[in-house]
């Protein structure tokens, strides 16, 4: 069963950094369309949209929803590991 909480840590910490490195794509001009920009805005724009229309942005430049949709990922995983723990142990 290590092997499964093993897969599911290193899917949520790949999905982590790809979330992370769509925020800092952000900063550069011409990152986002790039074939790895469109590919991660693929895979990673279905989550955080929920996010993002519901938190509008700080003074119409500061976008927070990320840390918000982090934070909840973050949330869910635990919570997963939990009932999995529970489940099967």
């Amino acid at each position: 069963m290590n092997v499964l909480f093993d897969v599911l840590g290193i899917a949520y910490r790949i999905y982590m950094y790809m979330i992370i490195i769509y925020i800092l794509m952000s900063w550069l001009p011409s990152a986002r369309e790039s074939s790895f920009g469109q590919l991660l805005a693929r895979l990673v724009e279905p989550y955080l949209a929920p996010f993002r229309r519901f938190i509008p942005p700080i003074g119409g430049v500061l976008d927070i929803s990320p840390i918000v949709a982090l934070f909840v990922l973050q949330l869910a995983f635990s919570g997963l590991i939990y009932l999995l723990q529970t489940i099967l142990f």
